[in-house]
């Protein structure tokens, strides 16, 4: 924000990256436990908090958890409770990851699902599967499909009036992994909560189309932050 000094902090989940994968029960609540303790390692009282996909579903526990470390919540591709159609797709994404002949296999076929049918046509898609094959720490099989069968036990529709944080809500408007009917019904039960829809995106429009994505967040963040300075 103008006059302050900020960062921007990024960390990877439980069996993402060099993040160990735990024995026993992986939850969205422990994952969001994790970002608080996070946020207390590094100083940080109050943060501006952005989820994306299973990060919103986080981002949500943690709001509900630890309200006091959230200054303002920004969820993308989000959703409150998953319906019948959210559950297959899940299952389907689950032996999906095993059944691939291979890592691009895999990442082509779920990439139908994240992706513009732009993105498909002009190379995009390929130039980010590229990217994802060559990480240095990729993400395990198992760990995939225990983080995903956490998501899809993610359930916080009747919790979700308890956040008290300012929320911006943005949803694709051709994402059919998260449509925007889920997300808004996320922004109907926050109090106070905007909702916007990103027209001509789909799962992922802060990689399709950042300049729009990042200045509708940075005009939320902005207004935010006028409405603490003017209390």
């Amino acid at each position: 924000m103008t006059g302050c000094r900020t960062s921007l902090i990024a960390f990877d989940n439980r069996g993402v990256g060099r993040t160990a994968l735990p024995d026993g029960p992986l939850s969205v609540a422990s994952m969001a436990d994790d970002a608080a303790d996070v946020l207390k390692a590094l100083g940080i009282d109050r943060a501006h908090v952005a989820g994306f996909s299973g990060g919103s579903a986080i981002a949500q526990e943690l709001a509900l958890r630890h309200p006091a470390s959230v200054r303002s919540l920004v969820l993308t591709s989000t959703w409150a409770r998953g319906d019948a159609y959210f559950a297959a797709m899940g299952r389907s994404w689950h032996w999906l990851v095993t059944a691939a002949p291979d890592e691009r296999a895999a990442l082509e076929a779920f990439f139908l699902w994240i992706y513009t049918h732009r993105a498909h046509v002009d190379g995009t898609v390929q130039r980010f599967i590229d990217e994802a094959l060559a990480l240095p720490h990729p993400q395990s099989a198992e760990a995939f499909q225990r983080q995903l069968d956490s998501f899809l036990r993610h359930d916080t529709l009747d919790r979700l009036p308890a956040i008290t944080a300012p929320t911006l809500v943005l949803a694709g408007e051709q994402d059919i992994t998260t449509p925007p009917r889920l997300g808004r019904v996320v922004a109907d039960l926050i109090p106070g909560a905007h909702f916007e829809i990103i027209e001509g995106e789909a799962h992922q429009p802060f990689q399709e189309s950042p300049e729009d994505f990042n200045a509708r967040v940075l005009a939320f963040w902005r207004e935010v932050e006028g409405q603490t300075s003017s209390v």
